[in-house]
Parts: structure tokens; sequence; C-alpha cells
């Protein structure tokens, strides 16, 4: 695998990290609330991980060859961005002045930031379709450890946009509760559409 070849999949990696989605509303959500950046940004980063190591270990090819599995995944992907689009929607996140709520710790924020990316199906299938584009079948590389590669550059461009995107929310949104509230609600709506998208685009 040449350098070349690196390059030109982070420059597509970036184009997708870039466009804001279901990822991009948590990371907002979590600058809000202040101090669960980084674990929130972490679950995200798992869940792509995990869609890498299920394509790297060929298990990808497989379930996406059965419609019944990938209409399973993806139903459960938007049944909970329904959930948590739902909750920013009627209690949108809002400056909280160096007060926690109740319930909120950074493991939690960790494991929906996994169920945010982690049960996305529009992640794994871009990863399906995408990985194995950037593969050299005549490299000394064996297949699975050039997507693990690919997928770990991908990570490193996630790492630095998310935190960007969380931190930005909580640098400009933490003074400003009316603010934070509308983007809150925002956000929300944003992964309910991406939930009904997804749902529209398994019954078409």
């Amino acid at each position: 695998m040449t350098l070349s070849v690196l390059a030109a999949f982070w420059a597509v990696s970036l184009l997708f990290v870039i466009t804001p989605g279901a990822d991009w509303a948590y990371a907002i959500s979590a600058g809000m609330r202040g101090r669960w950046v980084m674990p929130a940004v972490a679950g995200m980063l798992s869940g792509h991980f995990m869609a890498t190591l299920v394509v790297a270990a060929g298990v990808g090819s497989l379930i996406a060859g059965h419609p019944l599995a990938l209409m399973l995944l993806t139903l459960a992907g938007c049944l909970y961005l329904l959930w948590l689009g739902g909750n920013l929607l009627l209690k949108p996140a809002a400056p909280q002045a160096g007060l926690e709520l109740a319930g909120e710790t950074g493991s939690r924020w960790a494991l929906r930031g996994f169920c945010v990316s982690g049960l996305n199906p529009k992640v794994f299938l871009l990863f399906l379709a995408l990985l194995p584009q950037f593969t050299d079948p005549t490299s000394s590389w064996p297949l699975p450890l050039q997507i693990l590669l690919l997928g770990l550059v991908h990570l490193c461009s996630s790492l630095v946009i998310y935190l960007m995107v969380g931190y930005g929310a909580k640098a400009v949104l933490g003074t400003r509760p009316q603010a934070a509230k509308i983007v809150g609600r925002v956000s929300g709506a944003v992964m309910i559409a991406i939930a009904l998208g997804l749902m529209l685009g398994q019954l078409g």
C-alpha cells in the first residue's frame, strides 16, 4: 500500500467526516453539556472501529448479502436515532454552568456515542463500499491488515473533526443558553430526519 493511496483515502474519508450528520449532532450535544466531549467522541470512534473490524473480517459482505439481516440492523439503528433525536428535540441540551445532571456519566455518553455510530447502517455500508476500493490485492500486506490501516486513518480524521465540533459548540454556545437550545433541537431534528430517511430507504 503506497502513501499516495493512503492520501487519496484520507481525502475521501475527510469529506465524509466533515459532512454534518448524526455524529456531528451528538458531538454538539456533548459539547453543550460541557465535560462530555471526550467520552462521546471516544464512543463514536469505537463504533467506527467496530465497523472497520467487521469489514476486515469479511463479515460485512455476509451481512450485506442477506437483506433480512441488513434490514434488522437498519431498523435497530433507526429506532435508536429516533429515540435519541426525540429526546434532544423535546429536552434540548443547554449549558450546565458546571452542574451535572443526575445519572450523567462519561461511560453513558461513550455508550450512547458507540450506539450512534455503531448502529448506523450508513456508516457500515459506507465502510463496506469504500474500504476495499483502496486495497491492493498484489500487496505483501494481507487485505484485512490493509483495511485496518485505512480504518485507523479514518479514525484519526474523525477524532480531530469531532473534537473540533464538540469543543467548538462548548466555546460558542456555552454562554448562550437560548442559542444552545435551538441548536439542540436542530441536532435532534437532524437525527430524526436521518432515521426516517434510512427507514424510507428500506421500505423503498
